[in-house]
């Protein structure tokens, strides 16, 4: 055995760098194992390359906008050329993910005294895992492995031209036409991104509506704006099967129709990376959608073993990760300082106001249950709704969404919020804070709110539900 390390990670995405950041700081030893990106897809193929094309295609609407309004354009973008602007984004893009180089990453944890382990590690037995034919030992270990996006088994898809969200969001190609497959967050993004910069865009949805189980109203608002981007959306609609087309591709849909396009788009989701890590050596089985742990963030009968991250499939965003890692991070320094430790003497997670949010224009939110989701629950709600039109700063910017909050009726606390309008993802916190902390709604209703804002909404309905 080469080394012995208090901790070792496998997967050095943003649940294994907090929980090592966390750890080598309280002068714990730690490695994380990585055949990837430190700090992850987020940073380089995901989140980030993601929210700086749509920066790009916001402001680029505005200026249309602009110009349509005899305004003045909010930014010199004056490129009607698609590929021109698209080339222009593409290099922004490619700044903000810093050409996807971790090694400015890399060194922030070394610095600390993290050892990265480059090359897949995989666990040979209890406290043992191999990395590149060495063996190195561990007291603790985290698994962060991530997910992979989902391919739909679908006769004659590997034939013809696909992308996975991470291509689409690294390439510098511009297709004429686009299919996607799967209306949740990212589809709904990459379907705008592309739309705005002229390419055809057809989303295809296998379910009634878009983001799956978000709120209804807030869904088909999102959809309204969509349609107005030219995004041909197909709703109820399933693949039956690929084929070579004359644009590239041709998929053929449900009901007798079809449709062709350049490249098609795999958007329907991702499954986490359990499998060629060795789980079965410790005797851990993955039944269903990802790891299981416990409230503690541990694989439940193994002491020593903690997962995070998409890889438990608890909450797949970064933001879930993160909160998980410093679970962990907390526990485990517990246990070493306080050996025997029970699980009622350790930190646990609570995913009751874990937020969501999809970053088009307009921005969705959301956190906790809305109406329908709490009822199937048996509790007894009471739901308000505001459209932003009412407020003031709706009139002075031109700009339209809505807010539905969701209240247990009997004890009187919000248990649910969803929204759509100018950055929602930003105002969504107040809703974040009431269902996380149970503030009574009376209180609620006491908060003054700055004119004039889109928070005012909450306002309005607080005192509305308060009554």
């Amino acid at each position: 055995m080469r080394k012995y390390f208090d901790v070792i990670g496998l997967g050095a995405g943003s649940a294994g760098a907090a929980v090592a950041r966390r750890l080598a700081k309280a002068g714990r030893s730690v490695a994380l194992v990585e055949a990837s990106w430190v700090g992850g897809e987020c940073p380089f193929v995901a989140c980030m390359p993601s929210k700086a094309l749509l920066r790009s295609v916001e402001v680029r609407h505005l200026n249309a906008r602009g110009m349509e309004l005899g305004a003045i354009a909010v930014d010199p973008m004056p490129e009607r050329d698609h590929q021109s602007a698209f080339a222009r984004a593409v290099e922004r893009r490619d700044e903000v993910v810093n050409h996807r180089d971790d090694s400015a990453k890399a060194k922030e944890l070394e610095d600390l005294g993290v050892q990265i382990l480059r090359g897949r590690g995989q666990i040979i037995r209890p406290g043992v895992v191999l990395v590149n034919g060495i063996e190195y030992g561990y007291a603790n270990l985290v698994v962060g492995t991530g997910s992979s996006p989902v391919r739909p088994e679908i006769e004659g898809l590997d034939g013809v031209p696909t992308w996975t969200s991470d291509e689409a969001l690294t390439s510098t190609h511009l297709p004429r036409s686009m299919a996607i497959l799967g209306g949740g967050p990212v589809g709904c993004e990459l379907a705008q991104i592309y739309a705005r910069f002229g390419t055809q865009v057809t989303l295809v949805e296998a379910g009634s509506k878009l983001l799956g189980p978000e709120e209804a109203t807030i869904s088909k608002m999102l959809a309204d704006f969509l349609v107005e981007d030219g995004i041909d959306l197909r709703m109820k609609t399933t693949v039956t099967g690929a084929n070579v087309g004359p644009e590239g591709a041709r998929l053929d849909l449900s009901a007798d129709s079809m449709v062709d396009c350049e490249r098609i788009l795999l958007a329907s989701g991702r499954t986490p990376n359990t499998s060629g890590i060795g789980l079965e050596t410790l005797g851990i089985a993955v039944e269903g959608d990802g790891l299981a742990i416990d409230k503690t963030c541990r694989v439940p009968g193994h002491p020593n073993v903690w997962a995070a991250g998409d890889v438990t499939a608890v909450a797949p965003y970064t933001h879930t990760a993160n909160y998980q890692a410093e679970i962990i991070a907390t526990n485990i320094l517990a246990v070493v300082e306080r050996t025997g430790s029970r699980d009622d003497e350790q930190e646990t997670a609570d995913y009751r106001a874990i937020p969501r949010a999809v970053y088009t224009d307009p921005a969705v939110a959301s956190v906790g249950m809305d109406e329908v989701t709490a009822k199937k629950k048996g509790i007894d709600t009471v739901t308000a709704v505001l459209d932003l039109e009412e407020l003031a700063r709706s009139g002075s910017d031109g700009d339209c969404g809505r807010l539905v909050l969701t209240a247990d009726r009997s004890r009187r606390v919000l248990i649910g919020a969803a929204a759509i309008g100018p950055h929602a993802d930003e105002w969504i916190g107040e809703a974040v804070l009431a269902v996380h902390a149970e503030i009574p709604l009376s209180a609620l209703a006491q908060v003054v709110h700055l004119f004039p804002t889109y928070s005012e909404a909450y306002g309005r309905l607080f005192s509305e539900l308060s009554g």
